[in-house]
């Protein structure tokens, strides 16, 4: 399948955040899903980009990770929606949850409730050697957050892009754009230690 499930497709619940299409394609390609990958989406909320990476990557395991119970069950109702039978849904704290797991090759982070840096710690005890992270990041903070953190792990090799999707809309005789939210993107990858 394609990447690029339209957002209009997925259900939707007001406060449960969602990685809107053009920030979810950018974010599995710069993560390099794909085959059968083990992967954890940390702060799933509706699951957008849980799914997407489902769909497109059939062979990979996908453990969508969300604390907040409402998304838990707006994440189940769009996993059934698209029949995303390589989801496994798990509600708890990320940081907690990654402890059972032994190991995973990409880390997803959509949300992390204020605690990057536990979250962070806990990916960085299961990520394999070669192994990425994606994050997706409004706030500048956490995103500062993330590069000191990543500035203190010198076995990672890093980059962040920020990204402005416009689209247009019909006004009147016109179209114009409206803008959403800028986006970071950042992207990681795990290297041996010398």
């Amino acid at each position: 399948m394609n990447l690029g499930i339209k957002d209009e497709d997925f259900l939707r619940a007001e406060k449960i955040p969602m990685t809107k299409r053009e920030i979810r394609i950018l974010t599995l390609a710069l993560a390099r899903v794909g085959g059968a990958d083990i992967i954890a989406d940390i702060g799933a909320g509706t699951g957008s980009l849980s799914i997407e990476a489902a769909k497109f990557s059939p062979d990979s395991n996908i453990f969508a990770i969300e604390k907040n119970p409402d998304a838990v069950n707006l994440l189940k109702q769009n996993v059934k929606k698209f029949s995303a039978d390589n989801i496994t849904i798990i509600h708890g704290e990320a940081s907690q949850v990654l402890k059972n797991f032994s190991q995973i090759d990409v880390a997803l982070i959509g949300g992390s409730g204020g605690k990057i840096e536990q979250i962070l710690d806990a990916v960085n005890k299961k990520l394999k050697i070669d192994g990425r992270i994606a994050a997706n990041f409004i706030a500048i903070q956490t995103l500062s957050i993330s590069l000191e953190w990543l500035r203190r792990h010198k076995n990672y090799h890093y980059e962040v892009i920020q990204v402005q999707v416009n689209h247009l809309k019909k006004i009147g005789a016109y179209d114009m754009a409206q803008a959403s939210n800028p986006i970071y993107i950042l992207t990681a990858e795990k290297l041996r230690d010398d």
